[in-house]
């Protein structure tokens, strides 16, 4: 999308041309529980007449070209015979793109799959094909500004051969990610308006987070430090290749296309160390085959259980490729964090989050930008925002990290009928004593002052945010359309540590803001880190030890943790993949993020608050975590793990856990069937003595 300066005249959408302003059409609501219970009561299957099982609910245009012949509506229990609608036991990306092109969506939605405690939110877990069945399903969104249910009923696509047409999962018995699909193309008019978007769109409606977009050509110093932050801690990640004429690359990327990213890991070569990227096309097959592909020769440079825990040689979308690649051949990469953390350094983890809707009105309200049109530009609605300082701030010497959203709302019911006014917005600083006038600035001030942000940036798409570092003091946010005259609804956000924000002008009011805390993060364990990797860039066994022992747990007060050595030496073993003998800093906190979700599972089976998991327990905490094991496996390892009375301790569950976890990622990426894999003697014995 282009980016347009103020001052330069662009071809840009027309004025809506209407003297009556139309607001965005909410969503219909539907109660989904008044719905199921009257479908159990009356015996039937709910049909949801608000987005009917026709040709209607997929489009008008270009789309129907695609479609197969003699499409039909089924249910999943019509398509197999025993239907499941999320399988937490699965591996994550198992979604595959289906004939709508709207990777953008798909993208970020297998994002999400890699926190489970953000996709339950949009994805209620307690819904089956089994109890309590009524063919009513229900989804969640975050839809300018607000959390919207959408209900829908199961009825799908498909072709003759009774194939999914849209969204489907490599399990032919997985539903969730379809009737997901039907219920966004419900929220936006139909399966059609998901054909063109922006992967930072789909994130946001997961989330209602903040975007951090960075343009990989001219990339900060720091851009292995930021995914490194982003993927230790609560961020979807998403990028984008450049629009081409050739659909595929010869290098095997698809031009115009989003991917997730869904790692990082700094690997040990011959040659010495190498920042990687993994990533996933969601098409599911079709991969990068440059260096650090499947079939690469530079995995013969990494240690032979480095290899076996990351290489997979299968077609199945997924692939690695080094930082400097990445940056080469993508275009951008979209960071989505529920706070804004990634902007900054600053210490601590709370944000102070406002938001308010408003809108431009012809003849009242839709100045547009100084660019065009000076003498109407002070019109715009004008907001005032107090930053304050923060006892967080004093590092940054009195700079203040602020985040401001603008986001507008399409006009019609169907998304893409409506094309994207170019919005952007000027943010001045103002003198104190404005505090007490409760007017807009006048156009005289415009005239004199000059803008923080002095190169505006205005973009056709539906959000636009920058991210400032400020002094406290009082400013003033102007939001904009480009051209004056042109009308719509938006909302405005603005995070910071500590700010306030009202309206100016005659309905002049403050802004209620709320405070958004980050789960697992700030200041506890960012020092934590630079206070023990400084000076050891690698950690030993008893290093580890007396860092997990010494650590202030301050959230999980029903039982002391402690950490043997040996229980140390055991998860340095499983961890350490290069074989040194210790763990880097990448290492442990793929360590540290495990340990605190193996802690929350842990206390919450832990009913008795003894500290120790009996059987029942253990099992209950295993399927907690989402991995399937058999009732054998779970008795063998509480013998191997357990004390004489068979229950387990947090030490032994987090040795558990993490052994099955490394052991089924290293089946999957060897399996060529999914059933069996064959090793080479050297290759087994590092798998099994080592770790």
């Amino acid at each position: 999308m282009p980016l347009l300066p103020c001052l330069k005249k662009e071809k840009s959408p027309g004025s809506l041309g209407k003297n009556i302003f139309q607001k965005h059409s909410p969503p219909v609501q539907q109660n989904y529980q008044a719905l199921l219970e009257m479908c159990l009561k009356n015996k039937q299957l709910f049909t949801d007449e608000s987005f009917p099982a026709d040709i209607s609910s997929i489009g008008t245009g270009a789309i129907l070209k695609k479609l197969p012949r003699n499409v039909q509506w089924k249910r999943p229990h019509a398509l197999h015979r025993t239907p499941v609608f999320y399988a937490a036991n699965r591996k994550q990306l198992d979604l595959c793109q289906g004939l709508v092109g709207n990777c953008w969506f798909l993208a970020a939605l297998q994002a999400l799959t890699f926190h489970q405690d953000i996709l339950a939110a949009v994805v209620p877990q307690n819904q089956s094909f089994e109890r309590k069945y009524a063919g009513i399903f229900h989804f969640r969104f975050w839809h300018f500004g607000e959390w919207v249910d959408v209900v829908v009923d199961d009825r799908l696509p498909v072709n003759e051969a009774g194939e999914l047409v849209f969204v489907s999962s490599v399990y032919k018995n997985v539903f969730w990610g379809a009737l997901l699909e039907k219920a966004y193309a419900k929220l936006y008019g139909s399966y059609e308006d998901l054909q063109i978007g922006q992967v930072s769109e789909a994130l946001v409606d997961f989330t209602g987070g903040v975007n951090i977009r960075i343009k990989l050509p001219a990339a900060p110093p720091d851009l292995w430090d930021i995914l490194t932050r982003a993927t230790y801690s609560r961020s979807l990640m998403c990028c984008q290749t450049q629009l081409g004429t050739t659909k595929v690359l010869k290098n095997g990327l698809v031009a115009g296309h989003a991917y997730t990213v869904t790692g990082i890991r700094k690997v040990t070569c011959q040659y010495g160390p190498e920042n990687l990227v993994r990533l996933r096309n969601p098409w599911g097959k079709i991969e990068w085959n440059g260096d650090w592909s499947d079939s690469s020769y530079k995995w013969e440079l990494l240690s032979p259980k480095e290899k076996i825990l990351l290489r997979k040689k299968k077609e199945d979308g997924e692939f690695w490729m080094s930082l400097q690649d990445f940056k080469i051949h993508f275009v951008d990469v979209v960071i989505c964090k529920l706070t804004p953390d990634l902007v900054s350094q600053e210490d601590g983890k709370k944000w102070m989050y406002s938001l308010k809707n408003g809108r431009w009105v012809k003849g009242s309200t839709a100045g547009g930008s100084l660019g065009f049109s000076k003498g109407m530009f002070w019109m715009n609605p004008q907001y005032w925002l107090n930053i304050l300082a923060s006892e967080d701030s004093r590092r940054n010497l009195g700079s203040c990290s602020v985040v401001i959203s603008l986001m507008q709302k399409h006009s019609s019911k169907h998304r893409n009928r409506a094309p994207h006014l170019f919005i952007g917005f000027s943010l001045y600083k103002v003198a104190r004593q404005q505090e007490e006038i409760n007017q807009k600035l006048p156009p005289a001030f415009f005239t004199r002052h000059q803008p923080v942000n002095k190169r505006q940036v205005f973009l056709d798409e539906r959000e636009v945010t920058c991210d400032f570092h400020l002094e406290p003091g009082v400013y003033v946010i102007v939001p904009s359309t480009l051209e004056p005259h042109q009308e719509s609804e938006f909302i405005l956000r603005v995070f910071s540590r500590k700010h306030v924000l009202r309206e100016m002008g005659g309905n002049s009011s403050f802004i209620l803001s709320k405070e958004i805390v980050d789960r697992y993060e700030g200041k506890i364990w960012e020092d934590f880190f630079t206070k023990h990797f400084e000076k050891n860039p690698e950690i030993n066994a008893v290093q580890l030890q007396r860092i997990l022992n010494n650590v202030s747990w301050r959230h999980f007060q029903s039982f002391r943790l402690s950490f043997s050595l040996d229980a140390c030496q055991s998860i340095l073993a499983l961890l350490d993949l290069n074989a040194s003998g210790t763990l880097s800093i990448q290492e442990f906190r793929v360590l540290w993020k495990r340990l605190l979700f193996y802690l929350e599972v842990f206390q919450k089976r832990d009913t008795s608050r003894s500290g120790k998991l009996d059987l029942v327990e253990l099992r209950a905490a295993v399927q907690e975590t989402g991995i399937s094991l058999s009732n054998e496996v779970c008795n063998l390892m509480a013998i191997r793990y357990g004390d004489p009375d068979l229950k387990i301790s947090f030490e032994s569950f987090m040795c558990f856990m993490l052994r099955v976890e490394i052991m089924g990622e290293a089946f999957r990426n060897l399996t060529q069937d999914g059933k069996g894999i064959y090793l080479q003697e050297s290759e087994w014995m590092m798998m099994t003595l080592y770790s």
